[in-house]
């Protein structure tokens, strides 16, 4: 009888020291956390804040002691602004670095590059990036605005307030081509008229020959989804050529507090810019936000969209790592929809049907100092909508499809 209970003793002293040392490693380890933009080409005047603002939620999450005892650890892949380059790193974050999640990427063609991977191994992706829309892959979350939080309102918005004649153009990639597509569906809808439609090979400064066709068709409104250092080449282009904001009026959706650091600020004032975040907004989760991202980068550093994107998508992440007490891929796809956190924007929330944000929406106007003034906002979280409804979902996929095989199966030229 003795030997019995000393033999489970023993059994449960072993039992205990494994168990001990396994949550010793346990709160010892890292979690990898993998960062996936473009720190050089003509992407990197946008994409280098943001690994900046993931840094900072990062940084502020092990401050307080990590994810249930564990820190965070970055591990950062430059893009380089090429789409190869962006499916090649995704999987090498996932196959060599052991990553738990990828947040990252900022053209959709980018993104669907690394679709393709994340789809492939079964990962996950977080997005952080306004976007064109027509997708819900179960291996993406994400975080920035559907069309019906960005481009839609804001057509409305110039339809209302600037005049009824637009003129588009954007870089000749997935996103613009399709921003296009809704656009002018809405303008049909609405009885606008678009009167020019042109494009330019990601990061040219080619832009003289888009300019003198706008000086032609003479319109009330310029919608803009040039991304990239292409829009410091296209807003002095304007100028120069007398278009001034009091005349013909930019509306454009990858330009933001970020992007203005880098152009003449006297080429944008005036023009007017559709995103969910403001620097500008005045509340105490934003003031606070805004100082701690000056105290830590600089006084001359601003916030944006993305920026803020980036930041609060982290601390989704990590709520959904907590909650699950696993830095498993599979814990976390399944955790993160339905994670709400108070942003410097506003509440948002993960629609667990989409795995789209629920967010506000904001028009902004550009101001002398970079920043942009509040001009509308829809002034609660809307719902989000990555199908619109002016054609049907296979309409929409068909229209992709034709888009990437005209590229030669490649999402822009």
């Amino acid at each position: 009888m003795f030997r019995k209970i000393l033999t489970v003793l023993l059994v449960l002293m072993v039992g205990f020291a494994v168990w001990w040392q396994f949550l010793r490693k346990k709160e010892g380890s890292t979690i990898k956390l993998g960062v996936l933009h473009s720190l050089t080409g003509t992407m990197a005047i946008s994409e280098r804040s943001m690994v900046d603002a993931v840094n900072m939620a990062v940084e502020e999450i092990n401050d307080r002691g990590g994810i249930s005892g564990r820190k965070i650890q970055t591990i950062i892949a430059d893009g380089r602004s090429d789409w190869p380059t962006f499916a090649r790193e995704a999987e090498r974050l996932i196959l060599e670095e052991k990553v738990s999640t990828i947040l990252g990427c900022w053209t959709s063609a980018s993104r669907k590059s690394v679709k393709e991977i994340v789809e492939k191994h079964n990962h996950l992706l977080i997005y952080p990036l306004q976007y064109e829309g027509l997708e819900d892959s179960p291996n993406i979350i994400y975080t920035g605005a559907a069309p019906n939080q960005q481009i839609i309102p804001a057509v409305k918005w110039c339809l209302d307030h600037l005049g009824k004649k637009f003129f588009l153009v954007g870089s000749d990639y997935v996103f613009p081509r399709t921003a296009n597509a809704m656009i002018r569906d809405q303008l049909n809808s609405l009885q606008g008229q678009v009167v020019g439609e042109e494009y330019l090979v990601l990061g040219s400064k080619n832009v003289d020959g888009i300019v003198n066709k706008i000086v032609q068709a003479g319109p009330d409104v310029i919608l803009n989804t040039i991304n990239g250092d292409s829009n410091i080449a296209f807003f002095r282009a304007l100028r120069n050529a007398g278009i001034s904001s009091d005349r013909i009026p930019i509306m454009s959706f990858s330009i933001a507090e970020e992007e203005l650091r880098s152009m003449n600020i006297q080429d944008t004032v005036g023009d007017y810019a559709t995103w969910n975040y403001f620097q500008s907004l005045n509340n105490a989760k934003n003031r606070e936000f805004v100082k701690r991202f000056k105290g830590r980068y600089g006084d001359t550093r601003v916030t944006a969209d993305p920026i803020e994107t980036a930041y609060f998508s982290v601390y989704l992440w990590a709520q959904a790592v907590e909650e699950g007490e696993s830095d498993n891929v599979s814990s976390i796809r399944k955790r993160i929809t339905d994670q709400s956190y108070k942003a410097p924007g506003g509440i948002v929330y993960v629609d667990g049907t989409t795995r789209h944000t629920w967010k506000p929406v904001r028009i902004g106007r550009i101001r002398e100092d970079g920043q942009l003034d509040t001009v509308w906002s829809s002034e609660h979280s809307v719902r989000p909508i990555p199908f619109p409804a002016y054609r049907s979902r296979v309409q929409w996929e068909n229209f992709l499809d034709h888009l990437y095989r005209g590229w030669g199966r490649k999402w822009g030229k």
